[in-house]
């Protein structure tokens, strides 16, 4: 840390918001006046990357005449309303790995969320993408968070590389986000786990981290209301009932000491944002001739989504929180004085309960079948081969993550005798619109240009790679959910090959770029290069699979620095 310690005991803005009623959600306020049109000659002292767990370029379309606070600021920068994870595998791990690293999922090694090992020695066969699996108290569910996996440098390993000094400091409520997008030289990396934001196990909290725990247990201890309901929410304010349960008509009140339901409520975005600026106060980003980054992730969208699907109440509340959320993190960088750049994306998009996408005119959507779940082509692919694994399960994985792995200990003949009839049966059901080998995707070159037009294999091979990938990968059809029903908490996914899940906003803003709209297809691993060049980080070639974008709308040349 460069500076001493600012004060910690920071206005809770964006916290004491979401904790209470926002009767001036149906009000808006004024946008942003549009910046000047004189491009920055210096580099900026902070980059700030965000990113919207889940956050859709449908969402953005979707609310994008609403947003009044924060993302009003940034439609005022570069918008690039259709990025692409390019890749299939579309997940929080392997999306948050490609945001500042420039590379695909095929060169950072995170393929998935989780991945299976079956030779590995431990009971726990499935890995967590940002677990030291090789820590005797790790298991995937309760990792010891460690970067190893990740196999490429992000950004802010490399403007630490070039400078030392550069500070290089990450929050997220989820610890795979901020070990992504911060990499392995954070200065400061905090996420939320139980009662609080937490880091490293080899590392102690800091002031900040302990002021915000505080104000935390505080707030949360008494309690809120429910969250106001926007005007332009009415509309989506409607039960779709689920079996024993419906979704539609939640507003997030916050019962007295429930941690859990704060952490997946709007109101985790609002905390995340006032971890971040103490952060900011704490090590002095952005107040030398030194460019820092700041990596902030917003989890709540994702976990909305997965609750209560995409297109009832409780998304636009939580859009409406997240405008807001946003507003406060830009305004107090101002009130600091900061020069900053700042970049927002998301991991993944998503798609809604297929219930009510059938009631939207999506006859064809549904749940995965349970045949296509491990234990049952486990099961089926035994019975036919006569081949068994001599301890657990002959298949791994499966459902909707795409890769099945074999189990250890079987020869050559069983294991391309178990292959072929699981590519069969898969082959064979309707659900199911592509399979392919590790063999297969190995020989399959990753292309370059727009990933829109990419064909499925291409998809797959941009997030296929052979140390932690499955033998076999299916690809499930358009519309089919992962998940054989749904349960209280997770209603409805992502991870599909499909653009629903691939396709991102990207939006850039500094103060005084002139405001450009560029609708063509661009990737979200563009993302490093455009920072770099910004910022006058030179790389080799080959450092990066994506390429810089020029993100200001004059004649500047933002890549041309």
């Amino acid at each position: 840390m460069r500076s001493v310690l600012r004060s910690v005991v920071l206005p809770l803005i964006a916290l004491s918001a979401a904790l209470s009623p926002l009767p001036s959600l149906a009000d808006p306020a004024p946008a942003a006046s549009p910046a000047p049109a004189e491009a920055p000659a210096r580099p900026p002292r902070l980059i700030v990357a965000i990113s919207v767990d889940q956050f859709s370029a449908d969402l953005f379309a979707q609310y994008r005449e609403h947003f009044s606070h924060g993302f009003a600021r940034l439609l005022t920068g570069a918008v690039f309303p259709s990025g692409f994870q390019s890749h299939a595998a579309t997940e929080t791990c392997p999306g948050h790995s490609t945001l500042l690293t420039g590379v695909h999922p095929a060169r950072t090694g995170i393929i998935a969320n989780n991945w299976f090992a079956p030779g590995i020695g431990r009971k726990d066969k499935q890995v967590y993408c940002a677990e030291d699996e090789t820590n005797p108290q790790s298991t995937s569910e309760e990792p010891v968070v460690s970067s190893g996996h990740l196999k490429a440098p992000t950004l802010g390993d490399l403007m630490k590389r070039k400078n030392p000094a550069a500070l290089n400091v990450a929050v997220s409520a989820k610890d795979r986000a901020v070990v992504m997008m911060s990499g392995h030289t954070a200065d400061a990396a905090y996420w939320f786990k139980g009662k609080g934001f937490t880091s490293f196990a080899d590392r102690a909290l800091s002031p900040a981290a302990q002021a915000e725990n505080a104000a935390l247990a505080d707030a949360i201890g008494q309690g809120a209301g429910a969250l106001p309901m926007p005007d332009w929410c009415a509309s989506l304010d409607r039960a779709l009932p689920l079996g024993d349960f419906s979704i539609g008509t939640y507003r997030f009140p916050l019962k007295a000491g429930d941690f859990k339901g704060f952490a997946a409520s709007p109101r985790m975005d609002a905390a995340t944002t006032d971890m971040a600026v103490r952060l900011v106060d704490e090590t002095g980003m952005g107040k030398d001739n030194v460019t820092d980054v700041l990596s902030v992730s917003y989890s709540a969208t994702d976990k909305v989504g997965h609750a209560y699907g995409t297109e009832g109440v409780e998304m636009c509340i939580q859009m409406a929180q997240l405008d807001r959320t946003i507003g406060t993190l830009l305004d107090a960088l101002d009130a600091r004085g900061i020069d900053y750049l700042v970049v927002l994306s998301a991991d993944h998009g998503g798609i809604d309960a297929p219930e009510r996408l059938r009631e939207h005119g999506v006859p064809d959507a549904s749940r995965l079948d349970p045949a296509l779940t491990s234990a049952a082509l486990s099961e089926a692919v035994s019975s036919e081969t006569g081949i068994t694994a001599k301890s657990g399960p002959l298949l791994y994985g499966a459902g909707g993550s795409g890769d099945i792995w074999l189990a250890d200990g079987l020869s050559g003949k069983q294991r391309r005798k178990v292959i072929a009839a699981l590519v069969a049966r898969l082959k064979a059901n309707p659900q199911v619109a592509a399979v392919y080998t590790a063999d297969e995707l190995a020989k399959v070159r990753v292309p370059r240009g727009n990933p829109q037009d990419w064909t499925m294999i291409e998809r797959v091979a941009a997030s296929f790679n052979p140390a932690h990938s499955g033998q076999v990968l299916m690809m499930t059809g358009r519309a089919v959910v992962p998940g054989t029903k749904p349960v209280p908490g997770y209603t409805a996914t992502h991870g599909s090959p499909w653009d629903y899940d691939r396709r991102v906003p990207m939006l850039f803003w500094r103060k005084g770029l002139t405001h450009e709209e560029q609708p063509q297809p661009v990737e979200t691993v563009d993302i490093a290069p455009t920072l770099a060049a910004h910022i006058g980080l030179p790389e080799p070639v080959g450092t990066w699979d994506g390429r810089c974008l020029d993100i200001d709308g004059s004649r500047a040349d933002t890549c041309a620095r």
